[in-house]
């Protein structure tokens, strides 16, 4: 536990932003070990992660992203990822114009983070998220749709309300029609 808050206090000011990325890769590689993601989440790193992602972009923003990532797939750590505002973060990082690695990334913590009412209702109460799913399925490339596709029918299974307010959307249709020609399974 120490070397983690050793990590830990790295993340929160790291001396440059080489070690940044180095620690974010080494937060990264401990958290593949199944018996560390809770230690991970123990330790307070996935809140510390999510600060940092909150925060401006830096060199190791890929690396910050990876390793919430990888600490998410531990079914405990996306409650406590929910809890601490990880969706607002994500979502921002979707919207921005810029990375669509990170966009991609983002969506598909966000799809993990969907397949738990917690996760589905903090969804579903963002502002704009049906018009953002379509726009990422207009704009995006291909992983990125299938991950805002996959938001979708977790919304659409939730509520017919959301099927209602995609129907709305004046280009859903059209989108809809794009991604099954592409060949997605998920339209």
């Amino acid at each position: 536990m120490e070397t983690i808050y050793h990590l830990n206090s790295m993340i929160l000011s790291p001396s440059s932003p080489e070690t940044s990325r180095l620690t974010s890769s080494l937060v990264c590689s401990l958290a593949m070990l199944d018996k560390n993601k809770a230690k991970f989440a123990v330790a307070g790193t996935i809140q510390l992660l999510i600060k940092a992602l909150s925060g401006p972009r830096s060199l190791a923003y890929h690396h910050l992203l990876s390793s919430l990532t990888e600490l998410v797939q531990f079914h405990g750590n996306r409650t406590v990822a929910i809890r601490s505002g990880v969706v607002p973060v994500l979502i921002n990082i979707v919207e921005s114009a810029d990375g669509e690695d990170l966009a991609g990334t983002s969506l598909a913590v966000l799809c993990l983070l969907a397949r738990f009412d917690e996760g589905l209702n903090a969804l579903r109460k963002t502002d704009h998220v049906m018009s953002l799913m379509v726009n990422v399925l207009k704009r995006r490339c291909m992983f990125s749709k299938e991950g805002a596709a996959e938001i979708l029918l977790r919304l659409f299974d939730e509520s017919e309300g959301c099927m209602t307010d995609a129907l709305m959307l004046p280009d859903f249709s059209t989108v809809l029609a794009d991604l099954s020609v592409r060949g997605s399974a998920k339209a």
